[in-house]
């Protein structure tokens, strides 16, 4: 089978440090203050945003959107950033394709896009509560916090590693449909 060539882990890993030096330097040039890599944030912007649309008066009145302030600012269109340049590498490397379940989910649970699609939804739920809970995504907290060197940044990157493999070896783990 022939794979498509994907980018570097390393030069991805200095690109992205790069933009967090730059992010940095830029805000505090601009701002007078740094603003760091996070993305977890935008997402409770842009649910404000959606609700704004249906109620306006909730959302006035709700204490967690006034101190969320909810906007379009630089970290939604990082957001949005992020996603569109995830879309333009896999064109660019070839490996961009359009399927409903991804050949590892296939082969361990079956090929049923609907229970895909739960799984991926209930995944984004927890996800998003834990990054609530601890005021900030692995993006804000690991990388932006190792940037910093901060010990809260290295134990956090430790626990999203060390939970994401446990979560990986407990559903991908050796029996139906995977080796033994």
């Amino acid at each position: 089978m022939n794979m498509p060539k994907s980018w570097r882990p390393y030069l991805t890993g200095a690109l992205v440090g790069l933009l967090a030096t730059l992010s940095v330097l830029v805000s505090t040039q601009t701002l007078g203050k740094p603003k760091y890599l996070g993305a977890s944030t935008t997402f409770v912007r842009a649910a404000g945003l959606i609700e704004k649309s249906i109620s306006a008066e909730h959302v006035a009145e709700n204490s967690y959107y006034q101190a969320k302030k909810v906007k379009v600012d630089w970290q939604f269109m990082f957001v949005i950033g992020i996603l569109l340049g995830a879309f333009a590498a896999s064109l660019g490397d070839r490996s961009f394709k359009m399927e409903g379940v991804p050949p590892i989910w296939k082969k361990r649970f079956g090929n049923k896009p609907a229970i895909r699609a739960a799984g991926a939804f209930l995944g984004g739920i927890v996800a998003m509560f834990g990054a609530r809970l601890a005021g900030g995504c692995p993006s804000g907290h690991g990388l932006s916090g190792l940037m910093q060197l901060s010990i809260s940044g290295f134990l956090a990157m430790a626990g999203f590693f060390g939970v994401g493999i446990l979560a990986a070896r407990l559903v991908y783990r050796p029996g139906k449909g995977g080796k033994s």
